[in-house]
């Protein structure tokens, strides 16, 4: 019974341990992902040693973290360790540090007022001393994916259907990724980049 006992604690402990050892490691970089190379990436919140290898080896100038409920995460140091403010961080090493809250507009029909926050996010992005640029939130899925969609669509020339199946592709999920989503409409299937803008030129339509 001793012996059966001892077994099962050494097995729980194990398994804890591997389980801490693959969130840290899956969190390290969490599904940090290139939009354009060596100019606009994407990700999850990491931990702080996973953010600081990546803004060293991507030589990001700016982060632009999309939680609005968190505006400003405390990320976690290593598997035991503290934790470390995200802007904190960010004026350590140098990097510009941006807070956008993701809004949504009353239901409307397609070409009335579209977020807030898209604007202001353009107004980031058309600056050229941004790039190399990194855009988060919590998970790098929703928030993340949906401006990513309008960085395609704006400054790439992505058609509609294109950002929109990238978004789909990219872990936003199939039942969720519809028009009866309202952060899916407006920010990607209502969305129609600027006329005549004075930001950067257009890549190839893909």
């Amino acid at each position: 019974m001793v012996r059966s006992s001892i077994v099962v604690a050494l097995t729980c402990f194990a398994a804890l341990g591997l389980y801490g050892f693959y969130r840290t490691s899956w969190e390290h970089t969490k599904r940090l992902r290139v939009v354009e190379p060596g100019r606009f990436y994407r990700s999850g919140q990491m931990t702080v040693e996973g953010f600081a290898e990546t803004i060293e080896r991507l030589k990001i100038r700016t982060v632009i973290n999309v939680q609005d409920d968190f505006p400003d995460p405390l990320l976690v140091k290593g598997p035991m360790g503290g934790r470390e403010a995200e802007s904190a961080m960010c004026a350590r090493l140098g990097v510009r540090y941006v807070a956008l809250a993701p809004d949504l507009q009353p239901r409307r029909t397609p070409g009335g007022p579209r977020p807030t926050v898209i604007d202001e996010f353009l107004a980031v992005l058309d600056r050229e001393e941004t790039y190399p640029a990194l855009i988060h939130c919590k998970a790098g899925l929703h928030r993340t994916g949906v401006l990513c969609a309008v960085y395609r669509m704006e400054y790439q020339g992505w058609t509609t259907g294109a950002a929109f199946r990238e978004l789909r592709a990219h872990g936003f999920g199939d039942r969720a990724c519809t028009i009866a989503n309202d952060y899916v409409r407006q920010y990607v299937l209502d969305y129609r980049p600027r006329a005549g803008r004075d930001g950067l030129a257009l890549r190839p339509t893909r």
